[in-house]
């Protein structure tokens, strides 16, 4: 092991609960092991999530939030020790690796709380949207501590008033479910949370709480709900049993709907720096014993899931700050790498890293890392496109909506929270295998397939592997995307399959193969519009071959023309958005926490957006749009055309879809030439690597 990792794997006590190393892997949607919200009961499938996880140097296991109280209903979690029995053979199994185990207790969400779908479509109308969310959802999840204040989804929505006899009856529930997780096995509970604009952080945060009552008013009578539960906990679980905090040390919060981003300097109207350093004291006073720490609220989502504007260490330095005020533990989270993290340790600045995501896309990460292997770990890109996919606009831009219920899994790594689903393990009828192009899909089936022992050679027209990816990683914030390009080009090289670079296929049917992937992406699309030639396309700018001036504008204001228009801020340039629809980055797909950050990067850059405009035609001088308000033309030393792909359809000829009579013998009902990718329908990420996954699944099992 490299000596500068080794603080990472020294002991450390929570309370008198010994944790072997210093590695946490923070709780996320997805690994929960008991599911009391929409599900109710233990998680079915957990068990090879975390057989995966608990012998690869992680310390303490946080597994995903418990909810008291089902949302739908009345049914109190603790009242139902039948779901947590299932849970002690996956916690004992965890003990036997060394590590150990806190359960996380949710007291909801507040005005952070996802409206139903059945309510979405009445959210712009004020009494009727609030009308029927009180009628159609349980007002334990829809309760909030200030009910004038608008829902974080929906700002015509509000909440029902949470009482001061709810309080009460939360507080004997906590203490009550706490046991249940003692009586298993668990070795302490998280309270969930001061943290992220929640239920307890919105009684604690003075923008959200404006009550006179007794949990209202100064810093105090904000925590007390808080205070209550430790105590109550303790009271009735001994005060040798660990509870921690998850704690956001600041808000980065300037108001409902409007997070700050690293650098800028705001007015906190969240939970500023000298009020978390009284704070933490009074918690502390109280009775916790850890407190595990980023920054954030709902409002500033991007800091509690940073996304890959995000600096890495994001919270680092203010974690390292608030440890000065509490003699309790602290854990660190946020895109948290272990260089720094152990350099934070040895100088007793932090006492654990926290991991999150970069667990689900590896879960031998910390063993790769003592074993001194960083070149094996397939890096987390902080996309968030299927670990957490929280999207969807309303007419002010803003995220309102949840496409994707199941969270937890990974965009690199189709296996996680997907293990009874797959298989893996030796093809059952191997097969020769033809895959062209090297981007990441054609990559993604190579290096699979020939781990299942099919043959299978690879054909690159370039003298470059990554495909379309090598541009999107080429932005100075896209050093983790550069990592994975690294990472597949190696896990290919360790494979057994034959890479034949610089060969361009013009015949399938040349080709001797069982099976033949086509993986050839797609083309950048470009406007039927007068100067359309003197445009250059998104690619061609991101991968260098072209050079951009100093005033540009960017036609297409979606992921890949905002990220642009950032990458120019960044180097001092001059850049402009021309977007057709209502929206910045408003495809669905793309997680809130990502869209959301991207739209404060380019706000606080100054970069101008011209938002339902059209381009009516490209000059010498600049660009001519017709807005809103009417025609306008837009300096521009250099134009960048970025409105999105079709697909490269040169082998979708008429044999599409036909089996070949080589193919009928070894394939039976399967075409001989399959398309995965944007060669056959422009995707994301997400489904190529997927469709890659899956079209080896299909023909090894």
């Amino acid at each position: 092991m490299d000596a500068k990792y080794e603080p990472l794997f020294t002991p450390w006590k929570v309370g008198n609960v010994e944790i072997k190393n210093r590695v946490v892997m923070l709780p996320m949607e997805g690994t929960n092991m008991i599911k009391w919200e929409a599900e109710t009961g233990f998680a079915e499938g957990i068990r090879e999530f975390y057989a995966d996880r608990k012998d690869q140097e992680i310390g303490l296991f946080i597994p995903g939030l418990i909810p008291m109280v089902s949302i739908v209903g009345e049914r109190w979690v603790y009242r139902h020790p039948e779901v947590f029995a299932p849970a002690k053979d996956v916690v004992d199994d965890i003990h036997k690796s060394g590590a150990k185990v806190f359960f996380q207790l949710s007291a909801g969400a507040g005005r952070s709380m996802i409206l139903p779908p059945i309510l979405q479509p009445f959210m712009m109308f004020k009494p009727l949207g609030s009308a029927l969310n009180k009628v159609v959802t349980s007002k334990w999840w829809w309760s909030a501590p200030d009910p004038e204040e608008p829902n974080v989804w929906a700002t015509n929505v509000t909440m029902f008033h949470f009482t001061s006899e709810m309080i009460a009856r939360f507080v004997y529930a906590f203490g009550q479910t706490a046991l249940r997780c003692k009586e298993i096995g668990v070795d302490g509970v998280e309270i969930h949370a001061v943290h992220e604009g929640y239920l307890l952080d919105q009684f604690a945060m003075p923008y959200t709480n404006h009550r006179t009552d007794a949990y209202g008013g100064s810093l105090e009578n904000r925590l007390r709900f808080t205070c209550e539960i430790v105590k109550e906990i303790k009271k009735v679980c001994g005060e040798d049993f660990p509870v921690s905090l998850r704690y956001s040390v600041v808000s980065m919060t300037k108001g409902f709907n409007s997070g700050a981003v690293p650098g800028e300097e705001f007015d906190e109207v969240g939970r500023s720096m000298e009020e978390s350093e009284k704070a933490i004291k009074i918690l502390e006073e109280a009775g916790y014993d850890l407190f595990n720490c980023d920054n954030g609220t709902y409002d500033a989502w991007f800091w509690a899931h940073p996304p890959v504007y995000a600096p890495l260490n994001l919270n680092l330095k203010y974690v390292e700050h608030i440890k000065n005020f509490t003699t309790k533990p602290v854990v660190c989270g946020g895109r948290m790498q272990p260089e720094e993290a152990a350099e934070s340790i040895a100088a007793g600045k932090i006492d654990a890293m926290g991991l999150g995501r970069q667990l689900l896309c590896d879960p031998e990460y910390m063993t790769k890392i003592k074993e001194g292997r960083p070149e094996d770990v397939r890096p987390c890109i902080s996309c968030h496109g299927a670990c957490l996919i929280f999207n969807g606009m309303n007419g002010k831009g803003t995220d309102i909506n949840v496409l994707n219920y199941k969270m937890g899994q990974c965009v690199l790594n189709p296996w996680t929270n997907n293990e009874t689903i797959y298989k893996k393990g030796p093809a059952k009828h191997p097969k020769k295998i033809a895959v062209i192009g090297g981007g990441l899909g054609g990559m993604e089936v190579a290096i699979e397939a020939s781990a299942r022992g099919h043959r299978v050679d690879l054909y690159e027209k370039t003298d470059r592997l990554g495909g379309v990816f090598n541009a999107a990683a080429a932005p100075s914030f896209k050093e983790k995307d550069r990592d994975v390009l690294k990472w597949f080009a190696r896990e290919l090289e360790k494979s057994s399959a034959t890479v034949h670079m610089n060969t361009e296929v013009t015949d399938v049917d040349a080709l001797d193969a069982d099976l033949v992937v086509v993986a050839i992406g797609a083309t950048a699309r470009t406007l039927p519009v007068p100067g359309a030639e003197k445009a250059i396309t998104a690619v061609d700018y991101l991968d260098g071959k072209a050079e951009a001036g100093d005033n540009v504008v960017i036609i297409g204001g979606g992921l890949t023309g905002c990220e642009i228009a950032y990458d120019l801020a960044l180097k001092g340039k001059h850049p402009s958005v021309v977007e057709m629809t209502p929206y910045l980055v408003g495809a669905r797909g793309i997680c809130m926490a990502n869209s959301t950050m991207l739209r404060e990067l380019l706000r606080f850059h100054n970069v101008p957006a011209y938002l339902e405009s059209t381009v009516e035609s490209i000059t010498d001088d600049g660009v001519v749009i017709k807005t809103p308000d009417g025609t306008k033309t837009i300096p521009a030393d250099t134009v960048i055309m970025s409105v999105g792909y079709t697909p490269d359809k040169r082998f979708a000829g008429p044999d599409k879809g036909k089996v070949g009579e080589l193919a009928a013998k070894v394939l039976p009902n399967h075409d001989r030439v399959r398309f995965i990718g944007d060669c056959d329908s422009v995707g994301s990420l997400k489904t190529v690597i997927r469709q890659a996954y899956e079209l080896v699944q299909e023909i090894s099992y």
